[in-house]
């Protein structure tokens, strides 16, 4: 049976393809204005920051918070204050707004609506990842995880491509328009997700007892902590994609169109990539592919520094995706089959600060090198960083890199 038959399951992909396309969306067109505005890469890392300071701050306890509520009424929180953020960005970019509002305090604004979009984040993420182990039985979950995988995946792949085609053809006015209702339709789906109560532990400690809990259970399960520590400094180092719009305009000489097909292409190699694990999950020395998926992302990011051709950028970046799709699936599943139930947000939280969040700071760490060591160079760098991460992680995790089989 295909996890797309059980109708939790299909809610759960509504409610995160739609929300996520309308989020991607917003990404490009913030990133491209303040980049238009500022011509600073430094800003495009306070991007990242601005997201990053809530999502890592808010995460253990709010990983904690999922662990002892409802937690469907948890993602509807979190989507309310996702649309209401992007109402307002939708406002504030409209070049009526801009020209009233001026230049300093647009970008000012426009950071501090990204950062209620990490609040919010440190919701959704602990909430959704408790989810989706709801929605379908467990024999399910390695494909079902890969379905989830691929459909973010190509959230990241339709909403900057949508939103670079829409900008550049129809206004920012449309491209907003638009990004609303997406994430209005994926609020709409979470009222057909099963209702998810608290899981009773036999923990009766405090906050504090609890969170403490939870980070002693990822730090004493190497295979955990090797995973989530591999991508950590992997995604941290090999943060290209933040530069893109530096790389659309000043070294592939392209418009907002092509910087959403730059931005669309590592979705694209995901998706079928993640289609392919779908039906064909790694159940076969699964810690080495790891080691090496990880590894040619590293690669990727090199080549993709060094290209000054727009078609070899597309071809590389897609590459680039299809490897970061089978990290990402085997990760993912790692902590579904590890983790349990009742440390489950706890776990997802750490994901969030571990992974998730370190795209947003490698954001900070591609702005800051690229403005001291020149844009090619920092990404080469970051590539170079990535590939010493993967040996030493290899070194130091043994049963991460013995891993043969994704179980329970």
């Amino acid at each position: 049976m295909n996890p797309l038959s059980f109708p939790a399951f299909r809610a759960f992909i509504t409610v995160r393809f739609f929300t996520a396309t309308g989020w991607y969306m917003q990404v490009l067109v913030v990133s491209w204005i303040i980049w238009s505005i500022t011509k600073d890469p430094l800003m495009l890392g306070m991007v990242g920051l601005a997201e990053a300071i809530p999502a890592i701050g808010a995460a253990l306890p709010m990983g904690y918070i999922v662990d002892k509520a409802e937690k469907k009424g948890k993602i509807k929180l979190a989507l309310s204050i996702i649309v209401a953020s992007a109402i307002g960005t939708g406002i504030l970019v409209q070049p009526a707004v801009l020209s009233v509002v001026g230049s300093s305090l647009s970008v000012t604004l426009l950071l501090a609506l990204v950062l209620v979009n990490g609040v919010a984040r440190s919701i959704y993420s602990p909430a959704m990842f408790t989810a989706l182990s709801a929605t379908v039985p467990l024999e399910y979950l390695p494909r079902a995880t890969a379905l989830s995988s691929a459909t973010w995946q190509g959230a990241m792949m339709l909403g900057p491509m949508a939103g670079g085609l829409l900008y550049g053809s129809c206004g920012v006015g449309w491209t907003a328009v638009v990004t609303v209702s997406l994430m209005l339709i994926g609020a709409a789906g979470v009222r057909y997700l099963p209702t998810m109560p608290a899981i009773v532990s036999a923990s009766k400690g405090s906050l504090k007892a609890d969170v403490v809990s939870g980070l002693r259970f990822i730090l004493g399960n190497q295979i955990i902590v090797g995973a989530l520590s591999l991508d950590l400094f992997a995604v941290l180092f090999g943060g290209a994609v933040a530069l893109l719009p530096v790389f659309a305009d000043t070294i592939l000489h392209v418009d907002a169109k092509g910087l959403g097909f730059l931005r669309a292409a590592p979705s694209v190699g995901s998706v079928l990539m993640m289609a392919w694990l779908s039906l064909h999950p790694p159940n076969h020395r699964v810690g080495k592919l790891l080691l090496v998926a990880v590894a040619s992302f590293g690669v990727a990011t090199i080549c993709f520094a060094l290209s000054t051709s727009f078609v070899a950028s597309l071809v590389i970046l897609l590459l680039l995706g299809s490897v970061d799709a089978v990290s990402v699936v085997i990760r993912h599943t790692i902590l579904q089959l590890h983790t349990p139930d009742d440390m489950r947000g706890r776990v997802a939280s750490a994901n969030t600060m571990f992974i998730s969040s370190s795209n947003e700071i490698g954001a900070i760490e591609s702005g800051v090198a690229a403005r001291l060591m020149g844009t090619v160079p920092s990404v080469v760098f970051g590539g170079a960083m990535t590939l010493l991460v993967v040996a030493i992680t290899a070194f130091k995790a043994p049963l991460l890199r013995k891993l043969d089989r994704l179980q329970a």
